[in-house]
C-alpha cells in the first residue's frame, strides 16, 4: 500500500473539509483518507501510486494541492508520543472511573460497571454532538456498518446516548448489554482491521472535535466495554 501526504490551500470550514474527503475518497486509487482541517493537510492511502495531477482534478479550482515532501512518511523521532496524543482519552475515562466510583459506593460491583458504560455512552456522545456533522464521514473510516450504511453514523451518537441513559437508569439492561456488546464488536472488527493495515485514520470516538489517532488504545477501550457488559450480563442473569 502506497501513502501519500499532500497540503491543500483553499480550505477554510468543515464543509470544505467534507467536500475535499468526498472528492479523494471518488478517486479509484484511493484505498482511505484523512483530511486535517487543522493543518490543511491530507494523509492519503493508495492502492497503487498515481500522479498528484490525478488527484488534483478530483478536486473543485477552489482548493489547490501539493505533495507535503517535508513530512511524507515521517520518523519515529517526529511522530508525537501516542502518550500526548491520547492524553484527552485517558484524562476523560480517568473522570468517568472516578464518576462511576462515586455514585455505585456501597453499592455492588455491577453497579460500578453499569455507571461507568452508563457515563461513558454519555460523555462519548457529548463528543461525537460536538462536530455532529463531519463524525459520519470519520465514524465510516473504519467502521463497517457505518461504511456500507451511512444512516448508522449519523443515527450512532444517539444510539450511546440512548445506552447511556439505560444503564445510568437500570432500564432494560439486557437489551442494552446485548446491543453494546453488538455495536461494539462491529466496530472492533473496523479497528483491527484498520491497526492490521497500518493505516492511517483519526479515531471518532471522541468525535472530530478532539483529534485522536487510531491506536491499540482504542481497541482496548471498546474491549474493555464488552468484557463489562458481558460480566454484568453474567453477574446479573448468571
Amino acid at each position: 500500500m502506497n501513502r501519500m501526504k499532500i497540503k491543500i490551500s483553499g480550505m477554510t470550514c468543515s464543509g470544505c473539509k467534507e467536500t475535499v474527503t468526498e472528492a479523494l475518497e471518488s478517486v479509484d486509487e484511493v484505498k482511505s483518507v484523512v483530511v486535517s482541517l487543522q493543518d490543511g493537510s491530507a494523509i492519503i492511502n493508495l492502492e497503487n501510486e498515481i500522479p498528484i495531477d490525478h488527484i488534483q482534478k478530483s478536486l473543485p479550482e477552489k482548493y489547490q494541492i501539493q505533495i507535503d515532501s517535508s513530512d511524507n512518511f515521517p520518523s519515529n523521532t517526529k511522530q508525537r508520543s501516542y502518550l500526548s496524543d491520547l492524553y484527552p482519552l485517558f484524562l476523560i475515562l480517568f473522570y468517568i472511573t472516578v464518576g462511576s466510583v462515586i455514585m455505585s459506593w456501597d453499592h455492588p460491583i455491577d453497579n460500578f460497571m453499569m455507571d461507568f458504560m452508563g457515563l461513558f455512552f454519555i460523555v462519548f456522545s457529548f463528543f461525537k454532538f460536538l462536530d455532529y456533522k463531519n463524525f459520519p464521514n470519520s465514524f465510516s473510516m473504519y467502521d463497517p456498518l457505518a461504511k456500507n450504511l451511512p444512516i448508522y453514523g449519523w443515527v450512532y451518537p444517539f444510539i450511546e446516548t440512548g445506552l447511556g441513559l439505560m444503564f445510568l437508569f437500570k432500564i432494560e439492561i439486557y437489551l442494552a448489554i446485548f446491543l453494546t456488546v453488538l455495536f461494539l464488536s462491529i466496530t472492533t472488527v473496523g479497528v483491527v482491521k484498520v491497526l492490521s493495515n497500518k493505516e492511517e485514520v483519526q479515531c471518532a470516538c471522541l468525535g472530530t472535535a478532539i483529534k485522536l489517532p487510531m491506536t491499540v488504545a482504542t481497541l482496548i477501550e471498546n474491549s474493555i466495554m464488552i468484557v463489562m457488559a458481558i460480566a454484568t450480563f453474567i453477574k446479573l442473569y448468571g
